[in-house]
């Protein structure tokens, strides 16, 4: 997966967590969370969402990587990468 379609699925993710979600607001490196007022079911509902869109397993001492769009597409392309990505 290259780190544009990272983004495009990380956006897709975040939209069906927080339907309505103005992600043109929040800045790439900006904690979106915080942005987005995601409380922590929300956040764990897109660990979840994300997980199965793109295979990976996401451990939780990985959730820091998952904060900002820019360091959930670096984190999401690094570990998909040469794997296509979606496991369907």
């Amino acid at each position: 997966m290259t780190r544009d379609e990272a983004l495009e699925t990380i956006r897709s993710v975040i939209e069906e967590v927080v339907p309505g979600a103005d992600l043109s607001s929040v800045p790439p490196h900006a904690n979106f969370r915080e942005y987005l007022e995601m409380d922590s079911l929300d956040f764990l509902n897109f660990v979840e969402l994300l997980s199965g869109r793109t295979g990976l397993a996401l451990p939780e001492q990985d959730y820091a990587s998952l904060t900002t769009l820019d360091g959930c597409a670096d984190y999401v392309a690094e570990q998909t990468r040469g794997t296509g990505g979606d496991p369907s």
